[in-house]
């Protein structure tokens, strides 16, 4: 998508009679799931052609933080470079200035407490739609305060729409899963596309001579949820069984090896003896057909985080007809299986333990055991190409079934409209009230 001419600050739109919509979040022209899954909505909501958006877009650090469009909306999105969500301030500003209709914002709460501290400035001229990710029970009843802070709660996964109401029940709550554009992730069958080919091709670029039977794929960020050390160091004892034939494997991890908030992958596969053919780091940032070609040759993709909200690797995958393992927690565990098939290899969480913080005083964090992850590749390794494409085929269909983008894009409009209509805004706001009121004494 180009950007367009630069504007003024706060310069909005010719006057129409449309929805605006403020959004706060990660940069919706960035590949983070949080921007890409802020995108699908927001261009869904335009081309509905009754919205309007301005966006905050920030969790980055941005060369400049003067306001942009794209060619193809232009006025009708205005995105505004800030560093990390915005403030108060700007906040204020935009509620005075471009007076929006609806304030939407999306991921993890802590990010947003300022601006529940400021939940009577806002919601006196505009609903609150939030779009919320949390990862694991227990109940956090200590959300609740955020939660009653909204005028509507948007969940992506089953685990939090149950845990959204049952903390705060009086809460109006939406499950709208994340989604996929169809044209973006999907299983390549045209002819004219040699997968063989292609996966020769690959793997010479990358210097290796010989094209494995097996090719495990782990695409996430090189963070200490994500398992990314464990992963490896099990990996390497997978190949060390006798029923494993280690010249035919490879696991290829695309990712920052180098990561801050990570391990040193290449030094982990080379203290655990991993050698070159047997493993394989992508780390460069890849087009969306690249990622897509990824996961098309890959036999099987891997997801063993400890916490996830969602994990849009394990779609991206299914959506490519490629099956996966993963750990059966937070919004993983709801594509693997649909309660009576599994797309892959699901593993139970081995250990449950109660971590936490000062601002997140406790969660379960979910561990799977090496032994069973090595379980989980071995049953992929032994399984026929004929059985490993069968998988992947019923779970491109249950992806296509419950995670539809068409559904996704409807659904976003019409709980936006639905929304505007049921809680309006300034001269029309309504279903509101103070949750203080002021008494002399």
């Amino acid at each position: 998508m180009k950007p367009n001419k630069q504007l003024s600050p706060l310069i909005a739109a010719p006057h129409q009679k449309k929805i605006k919509v403020l959004t706060i979040g990660d940069h919706p022209l960035l590949p983070s799931g949080v921007g890409t899954q802020s995108r699908y909505m927001i261009e869904s909501l335009l081309r509905s052609g009754k919205f309007q958006i301005y966006s905050f877009a920030g969790a980055m650090k941005h060369p400049n933080h003067d306001p942009f469009t794209t060619v193809e909306w232009q006025q009708n999105w205005i995105l505004q470079p800030v560093d990390g969500y915005g403030n108060p301030l700007m906040v204020r500003q935009m509620m005075s200035e471009w007076k929006p209709d609806i304030v939407w914002f999306m991921t993890d709460p802590r990010f947003y407490e300022w601006l529940w501290d400021m939940e009577s400035d806002i919601r006196n001229m505009a609903p609150l739609v939030y779009y919320h990710v949390w990862d694991n029970y227990p109940y956090p009843k200590y959300n609740k305060r955020f939660y009653e802070s909204n005028d509507m709660v948007v969940t992506i996964s089953k685990v939090t729409s149950d845990i959204v109401q049952t903390v705060a029940p009086d809460v109006k709550e939406r499950y709208i899963p994340h989604s996929l554009p169809p044209n973006l992730f999907h299983k390549i069958t045209d002819e004219a596309v040699n997968l063989e080919e292609m996966k020769k091709q690959i793997f010479t670029g990358m210097g290796l001579e010989k094209i494995p039977t097996t090719l495990f794929f782990w695409n996430n960020r090189n963070a200490r949820r994500k398992q990314s050390g464990s992963l490896i160091k099990w990996y390497a004892e997978f190949l060390e069984q006798d029923d494993v034939d280690r010249s035919d494997v490879t696991l290829l991890m695309h990712t920052d090896p180098d990561d801050q908030h990570g391990q040193p992958l290449a030094f982990l596969a080379e203290e655990f003896g991993l050698r070159n053919g047997e493993f394989v780091i992508s780390p460069n940032k890849l087009e969306t057909p690249q990622m897509a070609l990824l996961y098309n040759i890959a036999d099987c993709t891997i997801n063993i985080a400890d916490a996830e909200g969602f994990g849009l690797s394990s779609l991206e995958s299914l959506s490519c007809g490629t099956p996966v393992i993963s750990t059966l927690t937070g919004g993983l565990q709801e594509q693997i299986t649909d309660g009576e098939n599994f797309f892959g290899v699901g593993i139970k969480p081995a250990s449950r333990a109660v971590i936490g913080s000062q601002q997140v005083p406790y969660i379960y964090e979910d561990r799977v055991s090496g032994e069973d992850v090595k379980a989980a590749m071995t049953k992929i390794y032994h399984m026929t190409p004929a059985e490993r494409e069968q998988l992947g085929t019923d779970g491109r269909k249950h992806v296509l079934k419950n995670y539809n983008f068409d559904d996704f894009s409807a659904n976003w409009v019409n709980t936006m409209l639905e929304v505007h209509e049921t809680f309006g805004s300034h001269e029309t706001r309504k279903n509101y009230n103070n949750r203080w009121e002021m008494k002399k004494l």
